[in-house]
C-alpha cells in the first residue's frame, strides 16, 4: 500500500481574477476550492492514475471535516488524525497576472497526536511507499521528518521525501527510496545557482553520496532530473504546454513516478509518466487527470 504524510492539509481557495490590484477590491471570474497539501496531492493524482493510497496526517474542526469528506468524494483513503486545538487552515491561491498566495496557520498539533500518528506508522509494512511531504507546522518538532525515517529504519520501508533544506538532508542517512527537491532547493542546499540539467547532475550525486538512494530534481519547464542508485540519468525535454497553475505540478511529478514504478519497476518509465503528471497540472486549473497523463505520455512516445 502506498501512504501519504501531510502535517498540515489545508483547503484551497483558488480564485481568479482578471488584473488583481492590491489595496482594491477585486471581483473573481473563477472559484475553486480543493483539498490542499502536498501529500494530499500525491493521494489525489495517485487516485486518478487508478492507483490506491491512505492519506494520513493532522486536521482539525470544520475545514478539517470538509477537507476529509472532499478526499473521500475524491476517491481517496484517508486516516486522518482529528486534534482538539483550532482549524486547519485555509490557502487563498489567487490567479491573476501573477499567482499570489495567502497560506493560514492550521491547528495545534499536540505531544499526544504525535503518538498516535506514530502508531499508526507502526503498522506499515515491508514493501510499503510511504511518502513524506510539505512544510512543518511550528507546533511539531523541527526533526519530524528525521524521527519518522528513524522510527521507520530497517523495517523495509519505502520511503520518498519532498522536503527542503535540514527537513531533507538530515533524513539522508536513513537512505530514503527516493527525493525530490526542485532545483531552487537544490541549489540552496550547496549555495549554489543551478539553472541547467549539467549543472544539477553533480549536485543531485552529492546528495546520493550523503544516503539517497534515488534523486529527481524537477526544474519547472525544464522538466527533470533523475538519477537512479546505480548512476544512470535521463534526459527528456518536458512535454510543451501553457502553464496555468504551477501549484501542485512537483507533487504530480511524485504521484506519477511512484505510479509508473509501481506498474513497471522501470525507472525511466517512472520518470516519464511522473514528468508527464507534473506537466499535466501545470497545465491544468485542477490536479491532472489520469487521461491527461497518459495523453501527454502517448505524446513523447
Amino acid at each position: 500500500m502506498i501512504y501519504t504524510v501531510t502535517f498540515n492539509p489545508s483547503l484551497d481557495y483558488i480564485v481568479g481574477v482578471e488584473n488583481f490590484r492590491a489595496g482594491e477590491i477585486n471581483r473573481t471570474r473563477s472559484e475553486k476550492l480543493l483539498p490542499g497539501g502536498k501529500g494530499l496531492n500525491v493521494s489525489m493524482v495517485l487516485s486518478n492514475l487508478g492507483h490506491n493510497s491512505v492519506a494520513l496526517g493532522f486536521l482539525a474542526g470544520f475545514t478539517g471535516r470538509e477537507i476529509e469528506s472532499r478526499m473521500r468524494e475524491f476517491g481517496c483513503m484517508t486516516d486522518f488524525i482529528h486534534v482538539e486545538e483550532g482549524f486547519s487552515r485555509i490557502n487563498c491561491k489567487i490567479m491573476s497576472d501573477q499567482e499570489t498566495a495567502v497560506n493560514g496557520q492550521g491547528p495545534k498539533i499536540s505531544r499526544k497526536d504525535i503518538e498516535v500518528l506514530g502508531r499508526k506508522l507502526d503498522k506499515l509494512q515491508a514493501g510499503d511507499i510511504l511518502v513524506i511531504s510539505g512544510s512543518i507546522p511550528n507546533t511539531l518538532p523541527e526533526n519530524m521528518y528525521e524521527r519518522i525515517l528513524c522510527r521507520l529504519d530497517g523495517r523495509g520501508i519505502e520511503t520518498v521525501v519532498d522536503a527542503e533544506g535540514s527537513l531533507l538532508t538530515n533524513v539522508l542517512k536513513y537512505h530514503p527510496f527516493l527525493i525530490k527537491p526542485n532545483h531552487h532547493e537544490l541549489g540552496a542546499i550547496f549555495g549554489v545557482t543551478l539553472k541547467t540539467h549539467e549543472e544539477v547532475i553533480p549536485w543531485a550525486k552529492l546528495l546520493q553520496e550523503q544516503g539517497a538512494r534515488n534523486v529527481l530534481v524537477s526544474m519547472g519547464s525544464h522538466g527533470a532530473v533523475p538519477i537512479t542508485e546505480d548512476g544512470q540519468t535521463y534526459k527528456e525535454d518536458a512535454p510543451r504546454i501553457k502553464a496555468v497553475n504551477t501549484v501542485g505540478a512537483g507533487d504530480s511529478m511524485v504521484a506519477g513516478f511512484i505510479a509508473g514504478y509501481v506498474e513497471s519497476g522501470d525507472f525511466e518509465k517512472a520518470f516519464r509518466l511522473g514528468q508527464a503528471a507534473g506537466s499535466a497540472s501545470a497545465a491544468s486549473v485542477e490536479l491532472a487527470t489520469g487521461e491527461e497523463v497518459r495523453r501527454l505520455v502517448s505524446a513523447g512516445e
